[in-house]
């Protein structure tokens, strides 16, 4: 028992790989072997997560259940295992969508059932390494890993369109994530330079301590150049706008518990990546282009839910308002406040949780009819009330209804986008110095949720009221109890986050405030002095384009009086120019 309370997040890490490794000694012709072992397997690790919640110390500043030893002494990599409250709920979220993931698999798949299994548990181990990652070149080597899997996912299990997605979303991938090792390397190399010690090193701890709080020009410049290599890496992953376009691709054509998996666990790598990494080692370049990250952020969700309401596919219109939800995350996000972090990180459990459910629900459908189209359905409900009634709950989850967990996590983000500085903005000359900024991010972020119930309300009613005029659906089947199993254990956890979020909450608080303190007190000024100094140049800016108004005014004036001085001096000297005329034509007289 000690050693496996000394190790348990590497347990937890890799028994789905090992699991998996064991199943390739299966002869291939045994699939109820791959099909219950995969889901034992999947059981196993998310039970073994779970003394991880109950054995958490929310009241501990930093990292628990560390585990620490060299790997590469030769350039200071190590072995480097740990939490803290936001990489917990990720965890979790991530044996528990594993395991329903496989669960759902049980009929959906029946071609090279030992691959599938096989890749669906390594696939698992890389996302867990990417959240218990403390070492730099471990976490990478973890982010790298999972592409594999979810790659050979999509490119056989997938739909028409499968290679061209996969590759699609494999390129992409692959494209961030070499740029955010050039970031890496430049963390490395300047660790050195800022004294930390003789060589570099990966140790995310150390770097934070020593280059999160470092005062230097020199450094400042650096940060934004180190900021835009981890943003693509992360941006392409979460998919922020205009990063998005291999998602909707991979969502239809990856079978369902891919989708399952890509919607709830890989999308929250990129927001993770933020939180983990770019927030506390890089609080100035954070601070430096954060209105252009909100802005991003208003229009994912805009933009998404727009999309999602023209969609006539039922897969490719939740994918779309993942764009959008996300944007949600990353607006939290980037309010670089207390209420706004924590909101988004609930927030990237509840879209895991809701949108994952959903992909369960269109995957179910898909099996009994071979078809998303849309117009295909309608009066559902008549024939299948307990599928109705489960996507009912689902649907309300994704809305943000209150006593559901969506509205726990959306009402923080729209607090703390709140409180977010006018100064952190854009004031647009042409537009009559129009100012983009401080409230405008909320309002976004309100129409959004308008749109989101819109286009979530429109395909519930399309799909499960109505006319049941279609004799194929006539003939379709209530949802199984392996169905119902599915989806029982989110629906549970969506009315526990809605209706109890403090438990949630109590295990961010900490790991939240220290990233906010990070942010006010690193790389110079306070966040309030930056964002005073932010307001100070707004305003400056205002009374500037008002003296500049000012001096075209007084320059009309100065015209218009110049002219009447002219008119003023014609009309002064016109006598005198009559009496010379006289004077000189009495003389030639």
């Amino acid at each position: 028992m000690g050693w496996f309370s000394d190790h348990i997040l590497t347990v937890v890490t890799f028994l789905p790989l090992l699991g998996g490794l064991a199943l390739l000694f299966v002869p291939r012709d045994r699939k109820p072997v791959f099909m219950y072992g995969a889901t034992i397997i999947a059981g196993l690790d998310f039970l073994v997560s779970l003394p991880l919640w109950f054995r958490f110390d929310p009241s501990r500043s930093g990292f628990q259940f560390i585990e620490k030893a060299s790997w590469i002494p030769s350039i200071g990599v190590q072995y480097f295992l740990g939490i803290d409250g936001i990489s917990l709920l990720l965890i979790l979220l991530t044996t528990l969508l594993g395991l329903l993931a496989i669960l759902s698999s049980w009929t959906a798949v029946t071609d090279r059932v030992k691959e599938y299994y096989v890749f669906l548990l390594a696939l698992q181990t890389g996302m867990l390494g990417v959240f218990v990652s403390l070492d730099l070149f471990l976490f990478y080597v973890f982010w790298e890993a999972m592409l594999v899997p979810m790659y050979f996912l999509i490119g056989i299990w997938g739909g028409p369109r499968k290679l061209y997605a996969a590759i699609k979303f494999f390129l992409y991938s692959l494209f961030g994530s070499v740029l955010m090792l050039l970031g890496i390397l430049a963390l490395y190399f300047y660790y050195p330079k800022a004294g930390g010690a003789a060589a570099g090193t990966f140790d995310l701890t150390e770097l934070i301590r020593v280059l999160g709080a470092l005062n230097d020009p020199q450094w400042l410049d650096m940060q934004k150049w180190i900021f835009l290599a981890f943003f693509l890496g992360f941006a392409i992953k979460v998919p922020m706008f205009p990063f998005h376009t291999w998602l909707p691709d991979a969502h239809v054509e990856a079978p369902t518990a891919g989708s399952v998996i890509l919607a709830g666990v890989l999308l929250k790598m990129g927001t993770y990546g933020f939180v983990r990494f770019s927030l506390p080692l890089l609080p100035a370049a954070t601070r430096w282009y954060l209105p252009w990250l909100l802005l991003l952020s208003v229009v994912a969700i805009l933009y998404g839910a727009l999309v999602a309401m023209a969609q006539t596919d039922w897969k490719k219109l939740v994918a779309y308002s993942s764009v959008s939800h996300l944007g949600f995350c990353t607006l939290g996000l980037f309010a670089l406040n207390h209420r706004g972090l924590s909101g988004s990180v609930l927030q990237m459990i509840n879209h895991g949780l809701s949108t994952g459910a959903l992909f369960l629900i269109v995957g179910l459908i898909y099996e009994r009819r071979h078809t998303r189209d849309l117009s295909e359905f309608g009066g559902l409900s008549k024939v299948m009330p307990v599928f109705a009634a489960l996507f009912m709950i689902v649907t309300m989850s994704s809305i943000g209804l209150p006593g559901l967990n969506g509205f726990m996590g959306e009402f923080p983000i729209l607090a703390g986008a709140w409180d977010i500085p006018a100064g952190y903005g854009f004031l647009l000359p042409w537009l009559g110095h129009l100012h983009i900024g401080g409230k405008f991010w909320v309002v976004c972020g309100a129409l959004g949720i308008v749109l989101g119930a819109a286009y979530m309300l429109w395909l519930y009613q399309r799909t499960m009221f109505g006319r049941l005029d279609n004799p194929e659906n006539q003939k379709l089947k209530d949802l199984s109890a392996r169905e119902i199993l599915t989806l029982l254990p989110i629906v549970a956890c969506c009315f526990w986050i809605g209706l109890y979020p403090k438990p949630f909450f109590a295990v961010l608080d900490k790991p939240v405030t220290e990233i906010v303190e990070r942010l006010e007190g690193g790389n110079g000024a306070p966040a309030a002095q930056d964002a005073a100094t932010a307001a100070s140049l707004h305003d400056a800016a205002a009374t500037a384009a008002r003296l500049h108004d000012g001096a075209a005014t007084a320059a009309r004036l100065h015209e218009a009086a110049a002219t009447a001085a002219s008119h003023q001096a014609a009309v002064t000297a016109a006598p005198h120019e009559d009496v010379a005329r006289a004077a000189v034509q009495g003389t030639t007289e």
